[in-house]
């Protein structure tokens, strides 16, 4: 995208985070991203809004509050609270942060649901539930446990063993019980609301493959629709903490029908304190603003499916995109509070400075719904190289020099074509910013910042200072130093806006507008440089760890709406394997002959490998880091003798050996030089 473009209308949102419990790290990776992402464009001078809100509906609200001894009301003002505080901490910058139990989502809801009734999408029809006779309430799946009736493990949900991944009705459990009363459910019908899906398959069908998902996900969605469609129960029973539905005494919207509403509602009470923003702008039909969500994968349904059908029976506007990301493990598993790696937001901020985090998950992140893992040990090693040694480094290495000529800047530009040069990375920066490649941006960055280093080191003006005459020459080489400086804390500037408005404060810079990096800083008074990051220190981290695990009692399972962002497992590492069955591998020496994309995969390539005098066909999940084009003739290691799999795109007759955190960072094992195809590896 190109600086000159013309302004654009932007409107961004997140996944409501439920108000239920605390903000966690895996949630901070999906506000992390879309706060990167809005502070670009508004760096680049867009007019760019981001709102969200607390997802504050449900029977799981209703019973924490229950539980807790206050109103439903009081529950979710006091997570709100929290909630914006922990936001603020990581310097997540909402234009506005609200709540979906609000008048203006009442009415939207209410607007919507009439409006698709009044066209004939919605059904009615009685259904068969599971109902707690001591509480008065039906019973979602989550809350009843029993006996799987396939394996006979106890303390099972009510949808699925987690034993056994057997799935079933409620009604097929062993000794059913509440999990809310542990009292025994009783089936008991109810007439419940349906919103006609199936209404919008053919819309779907044409949207979900119109470039506003990712083509995994697009894919994924694909298969859905191939299956056909089914009616969406958006109703629930009284007792309810909720929108009672128009003209249905006793029935409430289900929380995921007025969630993504929240959207809107949020808008529009940012609307009402804003004259320059005008709600129907953004909303209506037809409307050229931009509609962006940045969700989990986990989510997709809601916001690729039901949510767009609702727009579109309602006469709304569908997003121009949705944007999804991955999971985040920590140390390479799923989060644990054994391990103490289920670590809250508020629990880090204590210990570690928030915009470490902000860095490595930019560091880190595609455009791809992948997983993304922070290991510690790399976490630490990341930032300490990177922030404190390359970049805060440059500007502390510059500008003694600079203060003990004066304070300003030399008038001309001793090395013209670098600067040229550090200026036009800047597009190529804000193209991979546009797209959602953070890695890739904040790769370029990086190598801008070795260059930098590179050329201080080699002039080495602490060298020449020592020298009658040339002082002059330290003031020029210092002065191109502070110009890098100045271009890579304004690149940095969406991932780091703390660190990078200390910078300009060092810069005498009232701001870092993207395309104001063009004019050099010529003849130009800086202030006092003061320490704009210090180094992580393991035993922070270690400190963090154990607090976490100090604090975080075992988590409530009582939830009625799936989890967002996130998965929780304490499972050890697997089982141990004895010498002799790692023996069985025959590991081999292979050349890449031949790759190629796999087409309809995200993650795969097709290999072809020599073996000497035989060739095998393999398929390896390495595309997130690996260009076919780049592969052929490289040597990698194989297990030649793993059994055949049948895959939906081929044969794989083998498998390459590869290592890495993941994502990009897959690197295959390679053989020494001189290897020979067929070599067994020892």
């Amino acid at each position: 995208m190109s600086s000159a473009s013309p302004t654009r209308k932007i409107l961004v949102t997140s996944a409501l985070p439920y108000a239920n419990g605390s903000i966690h790290l895996g949630h901070l990776l999906e506000y992390i991203q879309t706060d990167i992402w809005v502070r670009f464009q508004k760096q680049r001078g867009h007019q760019c809004t981001y709102v969200c809100a607390d997802d504050a509906h449900g029977t799981a609200i209703m019973l924490r509050a229950e539980q807790e001894g206050i109103t439903a009301q009081q529950l979710i003002d006091k997570v709100n609270a929290e909630h914006r505080a922990d936001f603020d901490k990581f310097l997540v910058n909402f234009d506005n942060y609200y709540s979906t139990h609000s008048e203006e989502n009442r009415e939207f809801a209410e607007l919507i649901y009439t409006r698709l009734r009044d066209k004939g999408h919605i059904a009615t029809r009685s259904i068969t539930q599971m109902f707690d006779p001591e509480k008065g309430l039906f019973l979602a799946d989550r809350f009843i446990k029993g006996t799987c009736p396939k394996c006979k493990a106890e303390d099972q949900y009510g949808d699925n063993c987690e034993a056994c991944g057997a799935t079933y009705s409620p009604a097929e459990l062993i000794n059913p019980k509440s999990a809310i009363s542990g009292a025994t459910p009783v089936e008991k019908d109810s007439e419940h609301y349906f919103f006609k899906l199936p209404d919008f398959q053919q819309m779907l069908e044409g949207w979900t493959q119109s470039g506003t998902l990712h083509e995994s996900i697009s894919n994924k969605l694909k298969e859905w629709l191939d299956i056909g469609l089914q009616e969406w129960d958006i109703s629930r029973d009284a007792p309810y903490f909720g929108f009672e539905i128009p003209d249905a005494p006793g029935k409430y919207f289900y929380v995921w029908l007025d969630a993504p509403i929240g959207y809107m509602a949020s808008f529009k009470n940012l609307c009402s304190r804003r004259d320059d923003l005008d709600f129907d702008a953004y909303w209506k039909e037809g409307s050229e603003a931009e509609l962006y969500h940045f969700i989990g994968k986990d989510i997709i349904n809601f916001h690729a499916l039901f949510w767009p059908a609702m727009l579109e029976g309602s006469g709304f506007r569908k997003p121009t995109a949705v944007n999804a990301h991955g999971f985040l493990t920590v140390n390479g598993q799923k989060m644990s509070k054994s391990r103490g790696t289920f670590i809250k937001a508020q629990t880090y901020a204590e210990f570690l400075n928030p915009e470490y985090l902000r860095y490595y998950f930019a560091a880190k992140l595609t455009s791809r719904p992948e997983d993304l893992d922070l290991n510690l040990e790399d976490f630490s090693a990341r930032v300490n190289s990177d922030l404190i040694g390359k970049v805060v480094n440059i500007a502390s290495r510059c500008a003694g020099f600079v203060k003990k000529a004066g304070g300003t800047l030399s008038a001309q530009c001793a090395e013209p074509e670098m600067l040229a040069e550090a200026v036009a990375v800047g597009e190529q920066i804000a193209e991979f910013y546009e797209k959602r490649e953070f890695g890739r941006a904040v790769r370029l960055i990086m190598e801008l910042a070795d260059k930098a280093n590179q050329y201080i080191a080699d002039k080495a003006p602490w060298a020449l200072a020592k020298e009658e005459g040339k002082a002059e020459e330290v003031l020029d080489i210092c002065s191109v130093g502070i110009n890098l400086f100045r271009q890579l804390v304004t690149y940095l500037a969406p991932v780091l806006p703390e660190m990078s408005r200390n910078a300009a404060e060092f810069l005498n810079l009232d701001s870092l507008n993207w395309d104001a990096r063009a004019e050099l800083l010529l003849g130009h008074q800086i202030n006092a440089f003061k320490p704009l990051m210090t180094r992580i220190e393991t035993d922070k981290i270690d400190a963090m760890i154990e607090a976490s695990k100090e604090v975080l009692a075992e988590e409530q399972k009582l939830k009625e709406k799936p989890s967002a962002n996130l998965h929780l497992t304490d499972d050890p590492i697997s089982p141990e394997i004895e010498f002799d069955d790692f023996a069985k591998l025959d590991l081999r020496v292979a050349t890449i002959i031949e790759a190629n994309h796999v087409k309809g995969a995200d993650k795969l390539i097709q290999l072809t490998l020599d073996l000497g005098g035989e060739t095998r066909n393999v398929f390896a999940g390495i595309k997130s880091a690996y260009a076919p084009e780049h592969l052929v003739g490289r040597q990698t290691v194989m297990v030649a003798n793993l059994k055949p799999r049948k895959m939906r795109f081929g044969m794989s007759e083998g498998m390459v050996m590869a290592a890495g955190p993941g994502g990009e960072e897959i690197f295959l094992l390679s053989p020494d030089q001189g290897a020979v195809n067929g070599m067994r590896v020892k």
